[in-house]
Formats: structure tokens, sequence, C-alpha cells
């Protein structure tokens, strides 16, 4: 048993174990699709190197990985390190459109509306000094 298919689990994710891995995955995805992804990078070592993806753009970073009982890829949406937006998506290729939509400049409310799975994040305020 390969390495990939160790971390991906054949039964899951058999496509993603021809493809060495979620980030080959998500890169062919584009490539067929005539997405533009931008750099998609993947741990060096590890487990990590087959089941998540980072997709990098100057609007921010898509972080991508795999639910481990069940098939499905979850995402996190981050901009300066803080998740602003998360979902979990049945289908690689909505993964792949949504960050293609990132990258080309959606903001997130337009990203939310358009991807049923990407929900943006509640900022919590911090409480207003009081004066004594």
């Amino acid at each position: 048993m390969s390495d990939a298919s160790t971390a991906l689990g054949v039964r899951l994710y058999p496509d993603l174990v021809e493809r060495g891995g979620l980030a080959p995955a998500l890169i062919e995805t584009a490539a067929r699709h005539h997405l533009d992804l931008g750099r998609v990078t993947a741990p060096e070592e590890g487990r990590a190197r087959f089941t998540c993806a980072e997709l990098h753009s100057e609007q921010g970073v898509v972080c991508v990985g795999l639910g481990a009982q069940a098939r499905y890829f979850m995402v996190d949406l981050r901009i300066d390190g803080e998740v602003q937006a998360r979902g979990d998506a049945m289908d690689l290729l909505q993964v792949a459109q949504m960050a293609a939509a990132w990258r080309a400049g959606s903001t997130l409310a337009e990203l939310t509306a358009r991807f049923a799975f990407m929900e943006e994040m509640k900022r919590r305020t911090a409480p207003a000094a009081q004066v004594g």
C-alpha cells in the first residue's frame, strides 16, 4: 500500500490516492475546468502532505483538509491568519471554483452567497471600556 493510500484511505478518496494527494488533485481539477487557483502548496512531510492543501492569493489563504469518517472537504478562508469563512463541500470542483472566485477578487459576502457551503464567521466585538 502506498503512502498516499495509507494517509487518504482508498475507500473514501480513491481519486485523490490516484493523483498523489489533495493538492495535486486540486491542481488537476482546476486545470481541467480552466480555473486559476494560483499557488497551491501542501506540507512537505507526514500524512498532511496528502491530506492538506493551501491556495495562496493576495486576498488571503484557502486551507483545505479532508473529512476522516466520511468523504468531504473542509475549507477555511483565512485573512492575515484569521479564519473569516469556513465550510464543508462534498465536491472538489466546488472547492476549486470557490478558491478561484476568491483569487479573482470576490468578497466574503459574494462567496457565501454564491457557494452555499461557505459561511462567513461572525466577529466578536470587544466590550466598550467602562468609565468609572
